[in-house]
């Protein structure tokens, strides 16, 4: 199996721990994770991934985090369809709008969203929601 892909962007550490746990399901699975900071990635980077994992917390009014992710979504989300895709991160406020937002705008470019909704955490990740960061891992692993 190829390396899958886990790239995200974490503010004060709640998405980059539900990114290690993303990563925990997918070596379970006997995948190989690679952990990518969105600050370092291109979509060039990714164009040939199938299988790849976007984490991102909530930011402002409840949207992607504007100066490294969004700008990259921007130009992804016209590039994945037939990509199978794994979307996760935490908020401190709000529904969850942002990440139905996120899952819309890649479902709308072709990709199917693994597990049909992104996992998201409010605030720090519990056990719980750790736990479906490994499922999400191992779905990859196995997508």
């Amino acid at each position: 199996m190829n390396k899958v892909k886990v790239v995200f962007w974490s503010g004060t550490g709640n998405t980059e721990a539900m990114a290690n746990a993303v990563a925990s399901g997918i070596k379970s699975a006997g995948g190989e994770a690679e952990l990518i900071p969105f600050e370092t990635v291109s979509v060039s980077d990714v164009s040939g991934d199938s299988v790849i994992a976007f984490g991102c917390p909530a930011m402002g009014a409840e949207v992607l985090e504007e100066g490294s992710v969004e700008p990259f979504m921007m130009d992804y989300e016209n590039k994945c369809s037939g990509k199978k895709i794994a979307l996760f991160g935490s908020y401190g406020w709000g529904d969850g709008q942002w990440m139905r937002d996120w899952q819309d705008r890649l479902t709308a470019g072709g990709a199917t969203i693994l597990g049909g909704e992104g996992v998201i955490a409010n605030n720090a990740p519990d056990d719980d929601v750790i736990s479906k960061c490994e499922d999400l891992g191992r779905a990859l692993a196995q997508a």
